[in-house]
């Protein structure tokens, strides 16, 4: 595998550009040249007929006619496809893809995506900077240029509303800017209503990017926000959900990344903020492509290059699509000069496609790793040598026994104030029930389709808190489903309709230290193990996507009606209206606590 070639990695350059400059005209060799192709122009948005790419030391030395080489340097013909700058996505969570960096570059490079900027707060929440620095290690060995943006957010919300593994505080944030290099900014900060609301801890971690010359990625619902978000330093965001949102971020000086997702997830929120472009007029200049969460198996059908293909079918050119997937996202980091392009001196990070911007070849570094769709020898090689996270990342999960996992049964009429889930399952209602008194609460959930629902401290902070609550309109009718994925504190989350069930399924997942699993008259029916810090599986992305694929034929039979990415978002105490952590129900934005009951 060739060496990453990042200029942020590597001191004097001039060795390089005397031979890139000797390469591009023509007094010396290329090392590879790819003929006949078509190359899409990212700086100008066109498709330039009959071009030939000539690559020396891992970097383009010159785009040219088909042709122009007459030396004897290995060629590779294109056969009239399209030759582009590999996919740079700018926002992205390798935890909850399931498996660790060295794994994913595995399905993001037969996506044509070459470079990635991660937010890895997950594994913050559990294991505090060591998580983080553990994940950067790994990115370090990962087949694939890897970014950081600092988790921002870690606990998402105070400790009084809910208990996290991690605290990173603003000096702890600002050790890891002045360690690694690699962090090239703060990741996405949730709490938007405490930075509007002018924080000090918010504000003090924001400082912590800024005063470095650090760009401050986003996260925020609501347009009545807006204004006060962009003051407070926060120059882009993912979660644009409409056309009215994205244009006013626009106008306030944000960039907008275009979250592409599976459409039966809660990730696809692309068709309707795009309209800023295709209804509003805006320029695409400050508007780019990213993917966010996936799963393993979400990974490999629905990459970025899938989200540009998304970009096209909702009203842009190709060539206009690619570029917000390329250029766009590195120009958001400072980057524009190095990667996202086809220019001279630029990374040879390439994709090979056809006209339906389908990947068939990707080089990372000007070493071909995917080919005719399938990875090369040299890229499974360097896949098998993964990264070990330390030992203390396998042993995260710690429950005490005996726990209670459903709230006792009422005996006098009460309101119960519910968490009503609508697919695909971000925002949620809350939902007051009357409940007069029944014999068992299989009346209740027959009633009112009610079901169970627990979140569990498993950081080994508390005596054993287990919050309780009941969902509304999640559609399970037997057994039960849990995950260790609770966001963001990561606690383990279960649901079900009998404690006996929700028992084993909390039992799977400390025995393996993490998992999602779905449990049926007492058996477990079907499991994704996640070992590393109950977020990751130290497997290859396409065994962990097999398991995935299995986890969601029993999620749909258990009658689940969100998603299990939707339903780990449930603790989540920063997305309106009522969420559940381990410490109780949260109203949002409010950020106060409620009982399950009151009196009727």
């Amino acid at each position: 595998m060739h060496p990453k070639l990042n200029r942020l990695y590597v001191a004097p350059l001039s060795t390089m550009t005397r031979r890139l400059a000797a390469v591009a005209s023509g007094r010396a060799d290329p090392d590879l040249v790819i003929t006949g192709a078509r190359a899409l122009s990212t700086y100008s948005e066109r498709l330039l007929p009959d071009r030939e790419v000539w690559i020396a030391g891992g970097r383009i030395a010159a785009v040219v006619p088909a042709g122009s080489y007459k030396g004897g340097a290995p060629r590779y013909d294109a056969r009239g496809g399209i030759i582009a700058p590999g996919l740079v996505d700018p926002h992205i969570h390798i935890e909850s893809s399931m498996v660790s960096a060295s794994a994913y570059a595995e399905a993001a490079l037969l996506n044509g995506t070459t470079t990635i900027f991660c937010d890895s707060h997950e594994i913050g929440n559990v294991m505090d900077v060591a998580g983080v620095e553990a994940m950067m290690e790994d990115a370090r060995e990962a087949p694939l240029s890897i970014f950081h943006t600092l988790p921002s957010t870690v606990p998402a919300t105070s400790s009084a509303l809910e208990t996290a593994g991690g605290d990173l505080t603003p000096d702890k944030i600002a050790a890891l800017f002045d360690k690694w290099p690699e962090a090239v900014g703060l990741g996405e900060k949730m709490d938007f209503v405490p930075v509007t609301l002018g924080d000090e801890r918010s504000h003090a971690i924001l400082a912590a990017s800024l005063s470095r010359g650090r760009p401050v990625s986003g996260h925020v619902y609501g347009r009545e926000f807006v204004a006060a978000y962009a003051a407070s330093g926060v120059t882009d965001t993912h979660e644009a959900t409409d056309r009215d949102i994205a244009d006013d971020l626009l106008e306030a000086g944000v960039w907008i990344f275009l979250r592409g997702g599976p459409p039966t997830t809660p990730w696809h929120s692309l068709p309707e903020a795009i309209k800023t472009i295709t209804q509003l007029g805006a320029a695409n200049k400050r508007i780019a492509l990213c993917t966010d969460d996936r799963d393993a198996e979400d990974l490999m059908m629905f990459g970025l290059d899938w989200v540009a293909r998304q970009a096209v079918k909702a009203g842009l050119t190709p060539c206009q699509a690619w570029s917000m997937g390329s250029l766009h996202g590195a120009t958001r980091f400072g980057m524009g000069e190095e990667i996202g392009g086809l220019g001279g001196g630029r990374r040879a990070d390439l994709v090979l496609m056809g006209d339906d911007l389908d990947p068939v070849a990707t080089w990372y570094g000007g070493e071909l790793v995917v080919d005719g769709g399938k990875i090369t020898a040299e890229l499974d090689a360097a896949l098998s040598k993964r990264y070990r996270y330390p030992d203390s990342a396998y042993h995260t999960v710690r429950l005490p026994k005996g726990l209670k996992l459903t709230p006792a049964l009422p005996t006098e009429p009460v309101i119960a104030h519910t968490v009503h889930t609508t697919p695909p399952g971000i925002a949620v209602e809350h939902v007051k029930v009357k409940l007069e008194p029944a014999n068992d609460w299989q009346t209740h959930f027959e009633r009112h389709g009610l079901c169970f629902v627990s979140v569990i401290e498993r950081h080994g902070k508390s005596d054993g808190n287990v919050a309780h609550g009941l969902l509304n309109n999640f559609g399970l009718k037997r057994g039960a489903v849990a995950s260790s994925v609770g966001h963001d504190s990561h606690n383990i989350i279960v649901a079900g309709v009998s404690e006996a069930d929700m028992a084993v399924a909390v039992a799977a997942i400390e025995a393996h230290q993490g998992g999602i699993c779905v449990v049926e008259d007492g058996k477990v029916t079907a499991i994704v193990p996640l070992p590393i810090a109950g977020l990751m599986s130290d497997k290859r992305v396409t065994e962990v996507a097999e398991e995935v694929e299995k986890l969601k034929v029993e999620w749909d039979k258990a009658g689940c009606t969100v998603p299990y990415m939707g339903f780990n978002l449930l603790p989540l105490s920063v997305i309106p209206e009522i969420r559940i952590t381990d410490k109780g129900l949260v109203l949002v934005p409010e950020m106060v606590q409620v009982p399950l009951f009151e009196p009727a």
